[in-house]
């Protein structure tokens, strides 16, 4: 019992997630239903995507506000060159990947080169990818996927996973062995820890910086193309807010704010948080601006934990 407490920062989270399953379960008769299950999966792959990404920025100290408006122009800029570029479809979706990528190293050297704060270069982001999606088609929305496309985030295989939902879990599952494992990730850490005792050892911190706003921006633009499938449009005030429930996820998830703390599995925990809040306050009926509150509560009790945790350790 011990060692399952002290399982990196996911314990705690996962025993908060599962007092949640529980009381949900008791109020509403709806939720332990197969249906409602599958209903949360999709609901947290978009976000699980996100939160992979910005566990990674967070580990190193750093903070992401765009990634919710480069989803928006990932997802655009997937319809654009489809509908009006003539681009085939699987084309499109790689240079959309690939466009949201851009806006992360475009992050990354503002933060690196430019000197900016993380909070003010991804903040400059979150304005002018947002501008970009919507100066793409002038505010309006594309629709016009072929069914294939839409069918990769509805069409269940072995009764429960879709492609959309298969990437979620490859990529948890590759992020999870990267830190873990490879010294790559351990370097992350580090940074995160002290940037300045990470450089002295040799870690090339300037790269690593560049390359982990890179990968966020990246996930930014799957997730823009999963959730273009899973509506079966693109549009572009997709992703708004999106930045804050990923910063939650990540939190709630065990990491702090502070760097040098979190991991993929803890991330994944208080992404299914989020997933089951949001669930379950929907089938209780609760009114989305409740809601707000309700998940604002809940980042600062784990903020605040994380802030008491550090105190009494050090």
């Amino acid at each position: 019992m011990k060692r399952f407490f002290q399982f990196g920062e996911a314990g705690g989270p996962f025993i908060g997630l599962i007092l949640l399953c529980v009381v949900f379960s008791l109020a509403s008769e709806h939720f332990l239903s197969a249906r409602n299950a599958l209903n949360i999966l999709d609901q947290v792959t978009v976000l699980g995507i996100l939160a992979i990404g910005m566990t990674a920025v967070i580990i190193i100290g750093g903070i992401d506000l765009s990634v919710g408006s480069v989803l928006a122009f990932a997802t655009m800029t997937l319809g654009w060159l489809m509908r009006d570029g003539g681009f085939p479809l699987p084309v499109a979706i790689v240079l959309a990947i690939l466009a949201g990528g851009g806006c992360g190293v475009i992050c990354g050297l503002f933060i690196t080169i430019g000197r900016l704060p993380p909070f003010v270069a991804t903040l400059a982001m979150l304005s002018g990818a947002r501008g970009l999606a919507n100066i793409l088609t002038d505010g309006r929305q594309i629709i016009g996927y072929p069914e294939w496309f839409s069918e990769l985030a509805t069409v269940r295989h072995f009764g429960f996973l879709s492609v959309t939902m298969s990437v979620f879990i490859v990529l948890a599952i590759l992020g999870w062995v990267y830190l873990r494992f490879r010294a790559g990730g351990r370097n992350l850490y580090a940074i995160g820890g002290n940037a300045e005792v990470a450089r002295l050892a040799g870690i090339r911190v300037r790269l690593a910086n560049i390359w982990v706003y890179a990968f966020s921006g990246l996930l930014a633009g799957v997730a823009g193309v999963a959730l273009a499938a899973r509506l079966d449009s693109s549009q572009p005030s997709a992703g708004f807010t999106y930045e804050l429930d990923t910063i939650a996820a990540v939190v709630i998830g065990g990491a702090s704010l502070s760097g040098g703390k979190g991991s993929v599995g803890g991330t994944i925990v208080g992404v299914f948080i989020i997933g089951v809040l949001r669930n379950g306050l929907n089938l209780l009926a609760v009114s989305p601006f409740v809601q707000q509150i309700v998940i604002g509560a809940v980042i600062a009790i784990a903020v605040m934990m994380d802030t008491l945790g550090r105190r009494q350790r050090g």
